[in-house]
């Protein structure tokens, strides 16, 4: 049965566009997805818009099976994850790798189509909320969350993001891109590190992301052994026992404990997530937490890691979520 009221999350990714329709309790009444119209803005409004309209039939579909005839709510609050994040200074978006977005104010177009207040956040943030809400960071019994709750998610894919909530609430910043600690410098530097994965969008050598996202660990592999092979053949190497690909996720490890230490030196939170393809890898959880003492200032750190409950769907939940009760 649908408990409370429904809301409506919206996945903006470079291939699709996923739709989702969420009862209050966090059960999904309804999935849709169209293919990203890329270069055309315009069509991408109307590409969500058209997802909003068919997730709202579903609604009233559901509504009439569970619940006597009782309408959902109208409209249906819309939340939106994209890549890139939306400047505080002009409401543009800026720094999407889906560049027909750039330079348009999401929210106030979606809001004028869809007739109603639109959220729209970053992706990486979408993810984080999801997982902080009712995911793999919930305050688990007997942890005390204190005040503030903050918690950071990281996903770890073909690039990497960062953002983290306080209290529940996605946090932004004065431009825009709290969390996006991907693009700065890998902590801890090492000469023997190198400089990472070239092509970074940043256009910085040695940043996070060209370390830890899933072309930094397949330049590890061919650094080390001469050999150029893709992530995913990395990861079945490593299951296969080579000991090239052990020593290669070794690294990642050590590396990716100095980044998340980073990120426990800065806002202490009491979680952290992580998300993506790269995270899959069951022994980089089990890793990286005995890491990551060797970078805080703290000496025993409590802060837990964990894996994304709800994967890859986690960024279109947390859309839903932008809308409060």
């Amino acid at each position: 049965m649908i408990k409370g009221p429904v809301r409506i999350g919206i996945d903006l990714g470079g291939t699709k566009i996923e739709g989702v329709l969420l009862a209050q309790d966090g059960r999904e009444v309804a999935r849709d997805r169209v293919p990203t119209p890329r270069s055309d803005y315009p069509l991408a409004l109307e590409a969500i818009a058209g997802l909003v309209g068919r997730l709202e039939k579903a609604a009233t579909r559901a509504a009439a099976r569970e619940l006597d005839g009782a309408p959902p709510p109208a409209p249906i609050p819309v939340g939106v994850g994209t890549p890139g994040f939306l400047a505080p200074a002009d409401g543009l978006i800026r720094n999407s790798n889906l560049a027909t977005l750039n330079g348009h104010a999401m929210d106030r177009d979606l809001s004028a189509r869809l007739g109603r207040a639109v959220r729209v956040a970053n992706d990486a943030n979408c993810f984080v909320l999801s997982e902080a809400v009712d995911g793999a960071a919930m305050v688990a019994p007997g942890e005390s969350a204190g005040k503030p709750d903050v918690v950071f998610g990281a996903t770890l894919g073909t690039g990497v993001g960062g953002g983290f909530v306080i209290d529940g609430v996605v946090q932004t910043g004065a431009n825009g891109s709290a969390g996006q600690w991907s693009h700065t410098t890998l902590p801890f530097l090492r000469a023997e590190d190198g400089e990472g994965a070239p092509g970074c969008p940043c256009g910085h050598r040695a940043c996070i992301e060209s370390f830890l996202a899933g072309r930094g660990l397949a330049w590890d592999y061919q650094r080390e052994t001469g050999e150029a092979v893709t992530p995913d053949e990395v990861g079945r190497r490593l299951a296969a026992g080579e000991p090239g690909a052990a020593a290669t996720f070794d690294r990642y490890e050590d590396r990716l404990a100095r980044a998340l230490a980073a990120v426990i030196n800065f806002i202490d939170p009491r979680a952290i997530v992580l998300g993506g393809g790269v995270s899959n890898n069951a022994r980089i959880i089990a890793n990286v937490p005995a890491l990551l003492a060797r970078y805080t200032v703290a000496a025993r750190p409590v802060t837990r890691i964990a894996r994304a409950r709800h994967g890859d769907a986690s960024g279109v939940r947390g859309a839903a979520w932008l809308n409060p009760p």
